[in-house]
């Protein structure tokens, strides 16, 4: 179903100050010195309260800049665009690595529990790309960035032989709906190819980031990266295996069953009933989601069943339709409606006249109420549940945005990404019913379908969602260098998704830039937390609401009650410790994937089955 999407490298950069794309009216250049710069003798508590209070505003200035020149840049894609935001990008980067490093002056004073926690935000604001001090460096640093965005958006294979050239948004489709699998190899091949002319750009651009992070203190980036989790860097890595461990059975029984379908398909000449999943043949480009092969799969029809996508259709639903549903559903649960400025300003579609990074992404412009997403929609069921993942960042950014400003973020970044896909859980039939979209809900006879449509898009991009970290933490760490780049990235696909490389690679290739959020720079880990946060959300949500019947089944579709107490959580940005967010609305305090294995039991029990006799593993 879904791609995963990425907020914009504008807020990407500026995640750890709890600012989404945000910011105010006035230029760069402008800000104020923070106290403590020119301060002398012993530091202060007061001291220590004006230097949060004004970092705070001369952030919101910078952090604007920002965000409206990388929405130009996104979506009119040229040197000059690239530029630009470059420069804002430095000019925020260049003021966060000096409130990090001013903010050191106050480790050793007794300041109020808010006080501290602002400032240890503050010497994480580099995060995800810190800046060295000397200048000619951190104006590289910035510019590589700004490029190997650039030159992903621009990317594009040209058949030999065919006038048009494909964007990834055509590829996508191909990957979607071929079944031929010389022409999905011919696909994916072309894609891939747009990335050996990043890889010494991002090379260089790790160097500069490492040293960056080792001017704060840090071993490398991916330390200071893992730092941003309320709990040591070596605790959290920790903490991913937990969960891992705990998922990692039932995305085994999912692989087992599709690689035994997927070889009756297409021959064990081309998926062996043992090994890894050739990577062109899962329906999607970085085979992270597999829902596009759904039909190959074999689940017996039990009920009368639907198609999102020609229900959408059917209705003559557009663009701004499709996002309406989406807007529906929050404001159902009690929240207010979006702003006339979003339905101005977002991007829906793609122009004809230029090129656009399509990858759908959430903005807040102003840090205030100047929302918008930018998405080349599709009238398909699968852009239908990412718009509702899309306007789950909006509605969190809006219910934070009375914070300080280094809080307006979510608990944890992976609770920014799973607020939305929590709502978009509630895409279930009954919900189509609602919108009258559906006339009549199956019965529970089709829940087998159900499931299956789901876990090869929440389950199988489990590992995905965990691999794209693993791979860059070994490369900001040196223990995988740019030689290996490309066996390194293989390596780990093999490990944990069970994946192979479809055709030989080499180090001439960079297979792990053909992905936006290395190019981007976007940290991964927040994809793997919210594939398991959602659940629990979900079920905390679901028992909030008092159902009692099958999780698979519940939707909270226009529960006030419900709504408040997301709401509770929401509005506490990162204020708090995750696990005090999380407490909020779960009652809980640690990620729990037990709700993931509730949600898939049935179908678990299913596989297990069907797997008899099957070897499970890769």
């Amino acid at each position: 179903m879904m791609h995963t999407r990425a907020l914009p490298l504008a807020l990407a950069a500026t995640l750890a100050l709890g600012v989404l794309a945000c910011g105010d009216r006035q230029p760069s250049g402008t800000a104020s010195t923070s106290p403590s710069g020119s301060a002398s003798g012993p530091a202060t508590s007061e001291e220590a309260t004006r230097f949060v209070e004004q970092a705070d505003k001369d952030l919101l200035e910078l952090a604007n800049n920002v965000s409206r020149a990388q929405w130009v840049a996104a979506n009119f894609i040229t040197t000059d665009t690239e530029s630009l935001s470059a420069d804002a990008y430095k000019n925020l980067i260049v003021k966060t690595m000096e409130l990090a490093k001013q903010a050191t002056r106050f480790d050793n004073v007794q300041v109020s529990e808010d006080t501290a926690r602002r400032l240890k935000l503050l010497k994480l604001s580099s995060i995800p790309l810190p800046a060295p001090s000397n200048a000619e460096e951190q104006k590289e640093l910035t510019t590589l960035a700004a490029q190997m965005e650039g030159m992903y958006g621009r990317g594009k294979y040209c058949p030999e032989g065919k006038k048009d050239c494909l964007d990834i948004t055509a590829l996508g489709r191909v990957m979607a709906e071929n079944r031929n699998p010389a022409e999905l190899l011919d696909a994916w091949r072309g894609w891939h190819a747009i990335a050996p002319e990043i890889k010494p750009k991002y090379q260089r651009f790790v160097e500069l980031g490492n040293k960056g992070a080792k001017e704060l203190g840090y071993t490398d980036l991916g330390a200071l990266w893992r730092s941003n989790y309320d709990m040591s860097a070596e605790d959290f890595a920790k903490e991913l295996d937990r969960l891992w461990t705990q998922v990692k059975p039932l995305y085994e029984s999912l692989h087992a069953h599709v690689r035994a379908s997927l070889s009756k398909k297409y021959g064990a000449a081309v998926v062996p009933e043992t090994g890894p999943i050739p990577a062109h043949l899962l329906g999607n480009m970085w085979a992270q989601q597999w829902g596009n092969i759904y039909p190959l799969t074999g689940v017996p029809a039990r009920g009368p069943g639907y198609d999102l996508t020609k229900l959408l259709v059917a209705k003559k639903t557009d663009a701004n339709g499709m996002v309406k549903y989406g807007e529906g559903f929050f404001t159902s649960l009690g929240f207010e409606p979006l702003p006339a400025s979003f339905w101005d300003r977002s991007l829906f579609t793609k122009p004809r006249d230029r090129e656009v990074v399509c990858h759908a992404s959430a903005w807040d412009v102003d840090n205030d109420q100047d929302l918008r997403i930018k998405m080349c929609i599709e009238i398909t069921g699968e852009d239908f549940v990412v718009i509702h993942h899309e306007l789950g960042h909006n509605f969190y950014q809006r219910a934070y945005r009375k914070q300080p400003l280094v809080y307006r973020n979510s608990a944890n970044d992976g609770f920014h990404e799973a607020i939305g896909d929590a709502v978009a859980l509630s895409v279930t039939p009954s919900y189509l019913v609602n919108l009258d979209l559906l006339k009549q809900a199956p019965g529970a006879e089709g829940d087998l379908e159900f499931l299956m449509r789901m876990a090869l898009d929440k389950v199988a991009f489990l590992p995905f969602g965990l691999m794209v970290d693993q791979w860059r933490w070994k490369v900001f760490s040196g223990d995988v260098p740019p030689d290996r780049y490309n066996a390194a990235w293989w390596e780990l696909r093999r490990k944990y998704q069970g994946v192979s490389e479809p055709l030989p690679r080499s180090e001439a290739d960079f297979d792990a830039g053909a992905k936006y959020h290395v190019p981007a720079n976007t940290p991964y880990s927040r994809y793997f937390l919210a594939h398991i946060l959602q659940f629990q959300f979900r079920r905390a949500m679901c028992r909030e609401a008092g159902y009692k019947g099958p999780l698979h089944a519940c939707s909270v579709y226009d529960n006030k009650a419900v709504g408040a107490k997301l709401n509770k959580m929401l509005e506490m940005g990162q204020s708090r410790p995750w696990p005090d967010a999380l407490e909020a609305l779960t009652g809980e305090r640690q990620m729990d994937a037990t709700a993931i294995l509730e949600y898939f039991a049935p179908l678990k029990q299913w596989l297990d089955e069907q797997n008899k006799g099957r070897t499970v593993g890769y």
